[in-house]
């Protein structure tokens, strides 16, 4: 739940009448599609790729609604976070004190698009581990024995752990590289393994902060057939039931498998969300039927509308505001202190 009496304190121009009745649409929308929040029972996380976040050109309208969908969760992992944080600021700002985030330096060339990968939570429910880091590769032995540098990511995952009632893991959030437009291009399929397996070894290792993993984000999978994929579950994670019949993730429903929540709990192994799913905002804010509201905001700079408002509308404008990917969530138990009194019981 976000500060509604900020209202008052908002950029000129907002028009609150409009948000409002949009921010009661989403509300009941969140209601009625995911979970309440728990104090110690169920935790609710979700990862999010957020457009740019911080380099488009945001109306403050669009920072409320994002804010409301995140704040209906404990922690979000969210990827696009551009170099300016003032967005992630506001954001954090409306959610309120008891919010926080990390995130990581900006990305640095072409490739890295000057993108950041970053961490909300609900410090009231979620707890920082005081361990974070990036995901960088030891270096490989070629065919003479010779040490050779391992190709790094384009964009570096990022791991933190975090603990939540009983509840101790490690957090790691990807927005792997797109290359082609193709199904698997090599160095698509090559980060995706890298980290799933560089995760994987993580659990062999003493004096890891946990050996709980839970590894999200953008994959930019096509399908479940695809290496990809493939190389996912061949570290030994498991996609829930509930995501992996999920057609897409992506505002434009092709289907595609972009966006991935991905889990292997070594000490919880019989540990599996309650729930999943992917939560579709447009459905209230920005709505194919509130394209009259917004006709204005279309406007070029010398006051034209485009060629087509509609299809500008829906396939550009509100995907700036908002994003072009869904929000992927789980709810997972996290109070273990019935089978912990059991086994002191007996």
């Amino acid at each position: 739940m976000t500060f509604y009496y900020d209202f008052s304190k908002t950029a000129d121009g907002l028009n609150t009448k409009r948000t409002a009745r949009s921010l009661i649409e989403l509300r009941a929308q969140l209601a009625a599609e995911i979970p309440p929040k728990s104090v110690y029972e169920r935790l609710l996380l979700a990862t999010w790729n957020i457009q740019g976040l911080g380099g488009n050109s945001r109306t403050e309208e669009s920072l409320w609604y994002i804010t409301e969908v995140l704040s209906s969760f404990d922690l979000i992992a969210i990827q696009e976070v551009k170099r300016r944080l003032d967005d992630l600021n506001r954001i954090r700002e409306l959610l309120g004190d008891w919010w926080e985030y990390v995130v990581t330096d900006p990305s640095e060339g072409d490739g890295g698009n000057d993108e950041r990968l970053a961490f909300l939570y609900d410090k009231r429910k979620v707890q920082f581990g005081r361990v974070a880091g990036e995901v960088v590769l030891a270096p490989v032995v070629d065919a003479h024995g010779n040490e050779v540098p391992a190709t790094q990511f384009v964009r570096t995952p990022f791991i933190v752990g975090f603990e939540s009632s009983w509840f101790r893991f490690m957090l790691t959030t990807v927005h792997v590289i797109w290359g082609d437009n193709a199904r698997a291009i090599p160095q698509r399929v090559d980060e995706i393994k890298s980290v799933a397996d560089f995760l994987a070894g993580r659990l062999g290792q003493t004096g890891t902060f946990a050996k709980n993993l839970i590894l999200l984000g953008e994959f930019n999978i096509f399908d479940a057939q695809s290496p990809a994929y493939q190389a996912i579950l061949d570290a030994g994670f498991t996609i829930p039931d509930e995501l992996t019949s999920v057609p897409a993730t992506n505002v434009g429903r092709e289907p595609r498998k972009y966006d991935q929540i991905a889990i292997q709990f070594a000490e919880h192994p019989n540990l599996k969300p309650t729930k999943a799913g992917v939560f579709d905002f447009f459905k209230s804010a920005y709505s194919d039927a509130k394209l009259p509201l917004y006709r204005n905001e279309l406007r070029k700079a010398d006051g034209t509308l485009p060629a087509n408002p509609g299809s500008y509308y829906r396939n550009h404008w509100r995907r700036n505001q908002l994003s072009d990917h869904l929000v992927m969530w789980v709810e997972l138990p996290i109070d273990f202190a019935g089978p912990y009194l059991q086994r002191k019981a007996t």
